[in-house]
């Protein structure tokens, strides 16, 4: 595909903006490694060659009586001495490079939990004997996917209603602005408060319950670009030939407003991240046990004698909404006109 001058322009100046194209590397090179979390942190084996079988728990769940017909034909606990000596007899197994889950719990520790870090977990536990590591890699993982999904949504359903507002006007425009003023005036902590009295918190509900108030945050830039850029000649132009308001809309005004939208949308992501922190910090987010990053903050603050888990939530958190922000600043630079490529 070849690219425009004004696309080429506007990579040239994000790439010269040094400290965001090394933020989105370094971003997009931890987001990449968690998605493959399985892999790096499991309490089960990657492959395991037994009797001249292979088996790969990482992906299949597999009974004890699958070695042995002396066993139960329970899930295998691949951590059990006993499963484990019957294995290594007749074959062998590859882990991966951390050995335990984010719901794994650690045996044989020689510290009550927390156990401060040491070469067996190296960043330690938390106060249920889980491997501290392994809950970041894990948690990183879902409040990045959870702030990406409710950006683009939320984004998608605001720049529509911003659309609308801006290229109709008048009363359409009155209208909508007196309903969003009232909507976001609605106490959002009271009413998640509520919600989670009647039903427990999931990832799905508390994205649709942030969509309902989140969506609001474009519509107001991309209401001002469409109204300014209703009246320009060339959208004249295309309505004198005839072209539909939703082909004007869609290939004249929005590619402008986009600009402005754009610059907003890094930002946009860190603030759903720590939306979701924030609610696990409360209490009011994942279901309990999830891997979160905002319950390892609570869990530095219900131990303050375990300062290891205090400072695993404020550099992991601090150097993720860092990330963001350099690369929020890169785009904005690449997408002002008065910024030149140096």
């Amino acid at each position: 595909m070849k690219l425009t001058p004004l696309t080429r322009r506007r990579l040239a100046a994000f790439r010269a903006n040094k400290r965001g194209s090394w933020s989105l590397a370094i971003f997009a090179t931890l987001f990449v490694l968690s998605l493959f979390a399985e892999f790096i942190a499991n309490d089960r084996p990657l492959l395991v060659r037994y009797d001249g079988r292979w088996f790969t728990p990482v992906f299949v769940e597999y009974a004890e009586e699958d070695f042995s017909p002396d066993l139960l034909p329970t899930a295998a606990d691949y951590t059990d001495p006993t499963l484990a000596a019957l294995i290594h007899e007749k074959g062998w197994m590859l882990w991966p490079a951390i050995p335990y889950s984010h719901r794994s719990v650690v045996k044989n520790l020689h510290v009550p939990a927390p156990a401060p870090p040491s070469a067996m977990n190296l960043l330690g536990t938390d106060d249920q004997a889980r491997d501290v590591l392994a809950r970041v890699i894990y948690g990183f993982r879902i409040s990045v996917l959870f702030g990406f999904t409710l950006t683009i949504i939320s984004s998608c359903i605001g720049i529509a209603a911003g659309a609308i507002q801006g290229y109709r006007g008048g009363l359409t425009d009155l209208l909508f602005q007196r309903f969003i003023e009232i909507w976001a005036g609605m106490p959002q902590l009271y009413l998640l408060i509520i919600l989670a009295s009647i039903i427990t918190p999931s990832f799905t509900v508390l994205l649709v319950f942030l969509l309902l108030f989140s969506w609001m945050s474009l519509t107001g830039v991309v209401r001002a670009e469409f109204l300014r850029g209703r009246n320009l000649d060339y959208v004249r132009a295309a309505k004198a030939l005839g072209v539909s308001d939703v082909g004007v809309m869609w290939r004249h005004i929005l590619p402008n407003a986009m600009v402005a939208t754009l610059t907003f949308l890094p930002f946009t992501l860190s603030g759903s991240v720590t939306i979701l922190a924030s609610l696990d910090f409360l209490g009011f987010g994942l279901p309990p046990g999830s891997p979160s990053l905002g319950e390892l903050v609570s869990q530095g603050k219900n131990n303050l004698q375990a300062p290891w888990l205090g400072l695993t939530a404020f550099f992991v958190l601090g150097s993720l909404l860092t990330l963001l922000i350099f690369v929020g600043e890169a785009v904005r630079d690449a997408f002002d006109p008065r910024q030149a490529p140096k």
